[in-house]
């Protein structure tokens, strides 16, 4: 007999207590528009569903559109109990609506489905505390285990009582899931790095914890640099940051070689690494100033993608460079107005020290260069413009090369986290470089487009014939409302780590 949960309160709290340590399956049906009648859509199932649907008999199909067929809607799961079915004590049916997007939505419709109904299939089995649970792979198992692997994760290190984390399965585990896997864990290091309070993910911690999560992958070398080695850089916009912090600057250096056959060969990623940033002088408001724990997201997103690419041994060479240091108004500190000399030689007036990001980035772009990489991608949690112009669903790119901003967008489609390309016209850069007494100032005499002038600034430490992107993802750092798997409210999303992946493995076979 298959039964659907009643809603009832007691009902719902005997479950929970007699399912704990029980093991619970999720399965997919494809809502189509009925021909007959355009008010209502007909039932599809996965083929998962049919399997099972054929081992009880049709007793499956029958108790779904029996109980709840007519309300059954993209990322919402129903759940069913005694089901006969193998061993498992309850079966989420989740349903999988491509019906909400178009073509002007620029995203894989059929796969981010598929990640909103596993999540959804996911997150209601877990609300019964149930820890084992296997999923269908609802027509794309890559994006199944996006899916499920992201919506299950919490952020609880520092609870006394923490909620259960349920073991995700594959009900048929194939290569797409296990990259998939990858993918999912790659964002929920992200989400940890990010997400760590300031005090305990200083520069040294960060660098510390990067090393644990890449020990034992084959072909990487991590090198961790002092402040004295930027010194010999002569990287004093990077320094000039880190001047109010007590805490001791470190610059992470990984190299990842994938491809022995030509390693000079190699993509250059970059990576903002502000641990925590108050401003410096420039202060900022007090509120939500705690979300800036995560200012570090550009670095977190690189570290993340590169272990990534580690673990699916994709045969590309990368080096990634993350400048780490605080922003902080201490004795020192740099004070609106100073001026100092870049790497590349170029003197910048600091007239806002909040303007922090654009100049650890500087020094890092010049020091990336030496390399003569095929490319730089430069990620930065950089302006708060950004969310201004395009809200908290997509990243920023901006690019001096057509095909890289080609490539970057084809993988956003894909993975279902978006990018939109912005304008880096020379007016930007007029507004930076006017001025009698230095090279450029960190901010732009015009008013507005704060993200295409810090885009402008950016592209000044960069060599004119070197192909270059540089993302700002402020605007999906957290609070996000586009995608119901990574979470929301406060808590860091990890973005956009999972389209930084796939982009890598498409350059890779070029």
């Amino acid at each position: 007999m298959i039964l659907r949960l009643a809603p009832n309160r007691s009902c719902l709290s005997f479950i929970k207590r007699t399912m704990s340590n029980s093991k619970a399956l999720v399965i997919g049906i494809n809502l189509k528009q009925s021909k007959e009648d355009d008010k209502r859509k007909d039932i599809e199932l996965s083929s998962c569903a049919k399997e099972l649907n054929e081992k009880s008999n049709g007793a499956l199909l029958k108790a779904i559109n029996s109980a709840f067929c007519d309300k059954l809607s993209s990322g919402k799961a129903r759940l069913l109990f005694d089901a006969n079915v193998e061993d498992y004590c309850a079966i989420a049916v989740t349903a999988l609506d491509t019906t909400k997007w178009d073509n002007l939505d620029g995203i894989n419709a059929d796969h981010e489905a598929v990640r909103i109904a596993a999540s959804s299939g996911v997150k209601a089995l877990q609300s019964l505390k149930l820890n084992d649970i296997y999923v269908d792979d609802l027509g794309c198992g890559k994006s199944a285990a996006e899916g499920s692997i992201l919506a299950s994760f919490k952020f609880q290190p520092y609870k006394s009582k923490k909620t259960d984390i349920p073991t995700i399965h594959a009900v048929k585990e194939c290569d797409g899931w296990k990259k998939g896997a990858i993918l999912a864990n790659a964002q929920n290091f992200c989400k940890v790095l990010m997400d760590t309070p300031a005090n305990l993910m200083t520069p040294t911690l960060f660098c510390e914890m990067v090393k644990e999560k890449f020990n034992g992958l084959a072909n990487v070398d991590i090198q961790v640099h002092d402040a004295e080695w930027a010194k010999k850089e002569k990287m004093n916009l990077y320094l000039s940051v880190t001047s109010g912090s007590s805490e001791p600057p470190k610059f992470l250096e990984i190299t990842y070689t994938g491809d022995s056959s030509s390693p000079q060969d190699l993509a250059a990623l970059v990576g903002k690494g502000i641990t925590f940033d108050s401003g410096g002088i420039s202060l900022k408001p007090s509120s939500k100033m705690d979300q800036m724990r995560g200012d570090m997201g550009g670095a977190a997103n690189v570290v993340s993608t590169l272990w990534a690419i580690a673990s699916l041994k994709v045969p590309i060479n990368v080096k990634a460079f993350t400048p780490l240091c605080e922003n902080m108004p201490g004795n020192y500190a740099t004070k609106p107005g100073d001026v100092f000399f870049g790497r590349n030689g170029k003197s910048v007036c600091i007239d806002n020290t909040d303007a922090e990001g654009r100049l650890i980035l500087a020094d890092a772009l010049s020091y990336a260069s030496d390399f003569k990489p095929r490319f730089i991608l430069d990620v930065a949690t950089l302006t708060g413009a950004v969310r201004v112009a395009l809200g908290d669903c997509v990243t920023a790119i901006f690019s001096n090369s057509d095909p890289l901003w080609e490539s970057i967008q084809s993988a956003g489609k894909e993975t279902g986290d978006r990018v939109w390309r912005m304008p880096l016209y020379s007016h930007y850069t007029s507004q930076l470089t006017d001025h009698d007494a230095y090279d450029l100032n960190n901010l732009g005499k015009g008013k507005g487009a704060g993200s295409c002038v810090a885009a402008a600034f950016l592209r000044e430490f960069v060599p004119k014939n070197t192909p270059w992107m540089h993302a700002d993802i402020a605007g999906v750092m957290c609070e996000t409302s586009d995608q119901s798997y990574v979470g929301t409210g406060s808590a860091m999303t990890g973005r956009p780590v999972r389209t930084l992946i796939e982009f890598l493995i498409r350059e890779s076979k070029k």
